[in-house]
């Protein structure tokens, strides 16, 4: 499965609302957050993710500058995406260098931006359910390999 397609963060977002428990001890969230993938050929993959309470709502493509209309925005080459998640489904979540936390504050691979300090200051809060979320991509991934080789 392609990391740079809607296919992918609505696997996601379906993981997370089918684990209420887990999102339930990090509390509620209520973020819009776009996710930018530059790719070589100089096009980039842009979604919209909506979080309420302990759910994601909304996984939406956007158009190239929708991105500034969401609280905060995630924008990186898609190769330091596929690392991010390469590292996840390695070890069953983001390791060291490749956590959201970790790329974002170095900000050299994937950089966190916001049109103001609010939506800097929500994705640094709701930071751990962020990163739950991708973490499940592990099992994602996983699955998507056993229905390949089966």
């Amino acid at each position: 499965m392609r990391i740079d397609s809607v296919e992918l963060f609505d696997r996601l977002a379906s993981a997370m609302n089918a684990d209420t428990g887990r999102y339930e001890l990090l509390g509620d969230i209520d973020l819009d957050l776009a996710v930018v993938m530059h790719r070589p050929d100089g096009d980039a993959f842009r979604v919209l993710l909506g979080f309420r309470g302990i759910e994601c709502e909304t996984v939406v493509s956007i158009e190239a500058g929708a991105e500034v209309a969401a609280e905060c925005w995630v924008e990186g080459d898609v190769a330091h995406w596929q690392e991010m998640f390469d590292d996840i489904a390695r070890h069953g979540h983001a390791t060291g260098a490749w956590t959201l936390n970790t790329l974002t504050i170095m900000g050299d691979k994937i950089q966190l931006k916001a049109a103001d300090p609010m939506g800097w200051d929500k994705f640094h809060r709701f930071n751990q359910t962020l990163q739950d979320f991708v973490d499940a991509a592990a099992n994602v991934l996983d699955e998507e390999a056993s229905n390949v080789s089966a």
